[in-house]
């Protein structure tokens, strides 16, 4: 049987001093999972494009939009844009990882695979981890439908003021990472990162972010240890727009003088290399429901 964890991803729960006994991680998506899935009205994909590099972005539809045919198989019905270099960049037999999440009750799976079918307004993953995450760092919000045009894709050489407002404002993001191909279980894999807003720190083109507790799986940093390339997603939760960055991970194990966040346990930063953005791109605007306090991170940056 193979193992669930990489050995990057049991490097990294050695070195955070986990010990990971069996784990939820399911070969196949139980039908709760299934049920949620067919709920959202987004859903968060990773891949790979021609040059290795880690892409990241999000699908929109209405409730229904993703159903599964079986437990092995996942479909999403959203229109693919030839701009967006995540989705031009994906064919059959390409590794993709994905994670559904509901801001309004704070609920998020994860699935990793293969896409085993595709057709001009659908794709399909041949799933081979399905998991649940905790709600911790999830800030709750209400979704509401909102009309948008759509931009083009905006490539920015430099972060503009925009950008930097929107890292230094954000109290969520979504990280995409990839094992080596040669690795087992290697697949794309989909995380969700968040905390009070400004838990992010941006200090000219590197990012950091710090690492407070969740699963102990370490499949994020796992992935990192084995590939240090990685991509970032941010949105704009009241103008829709989705900024797009990325770069190579370094991870900080210990905490030192240059830190200082209430509750993390470690850090990991991006050294930002590309940088797009999608204008208007969300067709929903969230809008906070409460302040909630299993964001933790309630320290300030030293």
């Amino acid at each position: 049987m193979m193992d669930i964890f990489h050995a990057d991803e049991k490097r990294a729960q050695m070195l955070a001093g986990f010990n990971v006994g069996a784990a939820g991680i399911y070969p196949t998506m139980p039908q709760q999972h299934r049920d949620f899935f067919a709920g959202l009205r987004s859903f968060y994909i990773a891949t790979l494009d021609e040059r290795g590099w880690p892409v990241a972005t999000v699908l929109n539809g209405p409730p229904g939009f993703i159903s599964s045919v079986d437990n092995s198989h996942l479909r999403i019905n959203a229109p693919r844009r030839e701009d967006c270099p995540a989705l031009s960049s994906i064919a059959c037999g390409q590794v993709l990882g994905a994670l559904g999440l509901d801001f309004t009750n704070r609920r998020r799976n994860r699935v990793n695979g293969v896409i085993s079918r595709m057709d001009k307004n659908r794709l399909e993953i041949a799933v081979q981890q399905s998991f649940g995450n905790c709600p911790k760092y999830i800030q709750r919000r209400q979704i509401s439908p909102v009309e948008r045009h759509a931009g083009p894709i905006v490539r920015l050489s430099l972060l503009d003021a925009a950008a930097r407002e929107l890292i230094h404002s954000a109290d969520t993001f979504f990280v995409a990472t990839h094992a080596h191909s040669d690795v087992a279980n290697g697949g794309a894999d989909m995380s969700h990162r968040g905390g009070n807003p400004g838990f992010v720190k941006l200090v000219g083109d590197t990012l950091w972010v710090p690492d407070f507790s969740g699963n102990r799986y370490m499949n994020t940093l796992g992935n990192m240890l084995a590939e240090p390339r990685a991509a970032l997603l941010f949105l704009d939760f009241n103008s829709g727009d989705v900024l797009h960055l990325q770069g190579n991970t370094e991870i900080s194990w210990q905490d030192n003088a240059q830190h200082g966040l209430q509750g993390a346990e470690r850090y990991w930063c991006l050294h930002i290399s590309t940088a797009w953005r999608f204008p208007a791109l969300l067709p929903w605007r969230g809008t906070d429901i409460e302040y909630s306090p299993a964001t933790l991170s309630t320290g300030v940056w030293a």
